[in-house]
This record gives C-alpha cells, structure tokens and sequence, in this order.
C-alpha cells in the first residue's frame, strides 16, 4: 500500500550523516534511542548518507514499518550538517530539500505571525 506523505503530521530530518547499511532496526534505533523520538505517532523520519544523492525515509504504517531508499541521478541534497540534531520540517520544506534544494530558503515569503496586526 502507498502511503500519501502529504497527510502525514510530523516530518523530521535527522541532520548530518547516517550509516546508510543500515536498515529498518538500526534507523528505528536512532530515532528513539538518541533523539527520544515517538516512532509511532504518524511521522516521517529522513536520513542521508555522505553521499548526498540518497536518502532513507522511515515511516510506520499501523501494521509495520516502511523503508523508502531513493537515489537521485543528476543533482544532490542540500542536506543539513549539524550531525547531532534533527529538525521538524513543514511540508514546504520537505518538498524544497527533495528537489535539491535548501530547506532555508532566503526568498521565501514567511508565514504571518498571528496576533494583533498593529
């Protein structure tokens, strides 16, 4: 079953490097055992190796975990280098980092922040 990864409410980039061997166990271990994240609360976890033309998605999905791998045949990731942290992305960003470009995007128009306008 496919999954629509539109819906899903959190999307957390693991910053830096990851051990790209490894597989559906030792990425589930990163994201609980050092970030002390909750693997089931409808969320989408991201690692990229060294090589910035892969990456790793880790999604659970009710019955079990899925393990996307995609490798990217002209171009890279603007993959954040920060190896010991990771970061809540919104569904923007998430589509700027996989089409190489920078999660940060210096021309993008920010969100309004609510509250009193004056």
């Amino acid at each position: 079953m496919l999954v629509d990864f539109t819906t899903v409410q959190n999307i957390f980039i693991i910053c830096g490097h990851t051990d790209m061997r490894c597989g559906i166990d030792g990425l589930a271990s990163v994201v609980s055992d050092k970030y002390n994240l909750d693997l089931f609360n409808d969320a989408i976890f991201l690692f990229c190796g060294r090589k910035k033309d892969r990456y790793k998605a880790l999604y659970w999905d009710r019955d079990g975990f899925m393990l996307l791998y995609k490798r990217i045949e002209n171009g890279n990731l603007q993959w954040p280098k920060d190896q010991d942290e990771v970061k809540k992305l919104t569904a923007q960003e998430l589509r700027w980092l996989l089409e190489g470009l920078s999660i940060q995007q210096p021309k993008a128009i920010k969100p309004a922040k609510t509250g009193c306008l004056y």
